[in-house]
């Protein structure tokens, strides 16, 4: 396993879209396994998406366990997922590895049901709610090639320069 370079902010191809993964053979375990470990290697990684490494397949992963006070899914690995349903509506402080220096306020659904598939091809339904919601939805739009910059209501009141970034 290796940790990947994630790409940063202004790179140009972090606002590419990504394709639907149509293989689900080894290589592609092999990369998330890559992908996993360099989330993991990140400084409050509980989210990577594959575009970040320059990767674009629509592959995403979230994992909010390690806080035991939030409800969660645990490790999840999605594959071609698409949001089926969503409610409420809430703004939340949102940073992100491919943006390292500046946080955001982001209006993001409040509880979510994903269906995505697995690194078998196997279809699963996630519901998320709270924290886990916020950051699969963060995950998803860089599958689409976009950042928290570009939900922003206002950069003038709604960006933040970051005060501390831990870097392991």
């Amino acid at each position: 396993m290796a940790v990947l370079d994630i790409l940063q902010y202004p790179d140009e191809r972090l606002k590419q879209l990504s394709v639907e993964v149509s293989n689900f053979d080894t290589s592609l375990q092999y990369f998330i396994n890559d992908l996993l470990e360099t989330m993991y290697a990140g400084p409050g990684g509980v989210g990577i998406a594959a575009p970040q490494v320059g990767y674009f397949k629509r592959i995403a992963i979230v994992d909010v366990s390690k806080n035991p006070k939030l409800v969660s899914n645990g490790c999840m690995i999605l594959i071609n997922p698409e949001i089926k349903k969503w409610e409420g509506m809430k703004i939340g402080r949102e940073g992100c590895m491919s943006v390292p220096d500046f946080t955001g306020n982001v209006i993001r659904a409040e509880a979510i049901e994903v269906h995505a598939q697995n690194v078998e091809g196997k279809w699963q339904t996630f519901s998320c709610v709270g924290y886990e919601a916020r950051a699969v939805q963060h995950e998803l739009d860089h599958l689409d090639g976009l950042l928290f910059l570009d939900r922003l209501v206002s950069r003038r009141t709604d960006l933040f320069q970051r005060k501390k970034y831990k870097k392991k």
